[in-house]
């Protein structure tokens, strides 16, 4: 269950019309601090990331299952169970939520270092084509706050 600050956060970016993935952001946020924390571990910063999204979405973020190319059609499918579950608040099981912390207990707390979560956000960009990149970080530095 996520925290009453991050939906909170969430809301906000909602109601200021923000995008889905940058109210996602907020429970993206909040799954790194958990394994930074040590609640949990993560088998890699991807899982972190994807357990995130998971949760964004069964908390009522409109975000959209990824395309054909992006992911697999086994991710597809459990974004579409979690936007469904989003949709009516059914409780989640004691039994399976226990098996689950306890699985991810087992896993590394590295895979949320600053080191780990550089190479991801590298290679993610790496697959966007160089005009959105540049686009990208055009709009960084036009949105960057004066220091």
């Amino acid at each position: 269950m996520p925290d009453k600050e991050t939906i909170e956060r969430a809301k906000k970016d909602a109601a200021e019309g923000k995008a889905p993935s940058t109210q996602a952001g907020e429970f993206v946020r909040e799954e790194i601090h958990h394994v930074r924390e040590g609640k949990h571990g993560a088998r890699s910063p991807q899982q972190a990331i994807a357990i995130g999204l998971s949760k964004a979405r069964r908390s009522g973020v409109k975000l959209p299952a990824p395309g054909s190319r992006k992911g697999s059609a086994r991710t597809r499918r459990q974004a579409k169970r979690d936007l469904a579950k989003g949709r009516k608040s059914a409780r989640p099981s004691t039994k399976r939520s226990r098996a689950v912390r306890r699985a991810l207990k087992r896993q590394p707390r590295s895979s949320a270092s600053r080191r780990a979560l550089a190479k991801v956000a590298r290679s993610a960009a790496r697959r966007r084509g160089p005009k959105s990149r540049r686009a990208a970080a055009k709009k960084a530095a036009r949105t960057r706050r004066a220091r």
